[in-house]
């Protein structure tokens, strides 16, 4: 089995070893203080692993330790991993960035968009312009997430069945139905908000491809990649090092085990947005794909020209997140001088930026606290994997690029 290791010094790749040590010690201080139950941090200069640390354990009750082929829920890593899957079809002539949806998904023909108004009283009017293949990987479509409660059209969505994002029971193509039967909070290609974009992209996928998600993204993505846990389901053996899911009590004294996905056995409900499990080994090979420009070991999957367009600002008039209104999707103090790409969030005024980070770094996360970044005018790459689901924001992302950057000395 493929497994991580340290492959450089730190000094030798111009990263502070005592600096780094500050690192594991702020995480493993969150460990001792009952706020994770333990986590795996790596850091890499030009693709060569030079900082690779696991503290705590990955299964409190049993006392298991987190180890190097731990295997985690990634959530909304999930959603690069579906645009590269989407982009691989463009290069092959198959779809277009401006494809109507509905090209490929009729049941978002007759589109309509919110007006006013709430519940059985909300007032709709049809689409001006059609939802496009990239309105999608932008999170630009109109769509929006059911536990959002800062829009009458959420309130549609939780109606509708929608509050974990599939309607119990249902498959992709049937949860992508309900989708399209709600309104869009807005024009398509004319505001941002983080939404079920990707779930509807994996569809697409699927459609285009003629393959269920689950077996492109293994035959296409996972299996030229080496990327040999990563997927919707754990067999046995996996089964033995996947991480416990955490969330945070309600009177905030630590963590406790909460339900995660269904990952024994092949689900459903396939999702692009948020199904897969991966290891630290996984996430750095498909890290490895976007640092390179499309090609690892010689297996190229993308151009370079298309992982540029991917890891580049696509968002209307050059803007970042924040600056698309107060809802919970984009009015985080985080937000600022991040603009989105085709499935990942770009960094485009690095001054503005809560947390330090260089021009052009890209990357995105998980609402299980993972996390991975590429900052191209450093050739550095972090991942930071745990598997606690907060309450509302926390500092983890923000501290970790902090004590990063303190890190870097060239």
């Amino acid at each position: 089995m493929a497994q991580l290791r340290q492959e450089v010094d730190p000094g030798e790749a111009g990263l502070d070893p005592k600096a780094l040590d500050r690192l594991d010690q702020h995480f493993a201080h969150h460990v001792d203080e009952g706020r994770l139950p333990g986590f795996l941090v790596l850091v890499a200069r030009g693709g060569r692993v030079a900082h690779l640390t696991t503290h705590g354990h990955r299964d409190l009750a049993a006392a298991t330790p987190v180890e190097p082929d731990t295997l985690w829920r990634i959530y909304s890593m999930t959603k690069p991993v579906t645009s590269v899957a989407a982009l691989m079809l463009m290069e092959e002539g198959r779809l277009s960035l401006d494809d109507p949806v509905a090209r490929h998904l009729p049941a978002f023909a007759d589109a309509r968009v919110y007006d006013s108004g709430s519940g059985a009283g909300t007032v709709t009017r049809p689409a001006a312009r059609p939802m496009l293949v990239r309105h999608l990987m932008t999170h630009t479509a109109g769509l929006t997430f059911a536990f959002y409660h800062s829009h009458p059209v959420d309130a549609l969505y939780r109606e509708a069945g929608l509050e974990s994002s599939v309607p119990p029971g249902a498959d992709l193509a049937e949860t992508i139905d309900v989708y399209a039967s709600l309104p869009l909070q807005f024009e398509p290609g004319t505001q941002w908000n983080y939404s079920v974009a990707s779930n509807v992209l994996g569809r697409i996928v699927e459609v285009v491809s003629g393959r269920p998600l689950d077996e492109f993204f293994a035959e296409r993505i996972f299996g030229p990649l080496g990327m040999p846990d990563a997927g919707f389901e754990v067999d046995g053996e996996q089964a033995l090092r996947l991480a416990e899911l955490y969330g945070e009590k309600e009177d905030g004294t630590g963590i406790e085990p909460v339900p995660g996905l269904p990952l024994r056995g092949r689900p459903r409900f396939l999702s692009g947005s948020g199904g897969m499990v991966a290891g630290a080994y996984d996430v750095h090979r498909f890290t490895e794909l976007l640092r390179r420009r499309g090609e690892v070991d010689g297996t190229r999957l993308l151009t370079p020209e298309t992982v540029g367009l991917m890891t580049s600002n696509q968002l209307p008039g050059g803007a970042d997140l924040r600056s698309f209104g107060s809802r919970p999707a984009h009015d985080e103090p985080g937000n600022e001088g991040v603009g989105f790409g085709l499935g990942v969030s770009v960094v485009v005024d690095p001054a503005r930026t809560v947390a330090p980070a260089g021009l052009g770094t890209y990357g995105w996360t998980g609402v299980a606290t993972t996390t991975f970044w590429v900052d191209p005018g450093r050739d550095l790459s972090v991942q930071f994997m745990t598997q606690v689901r907060p309450r509302g924001t926390h500092t983890v992302f923000r501290d970790l690029k902090r004590l990063v950057h303190e890190a870097v000395t060239d």
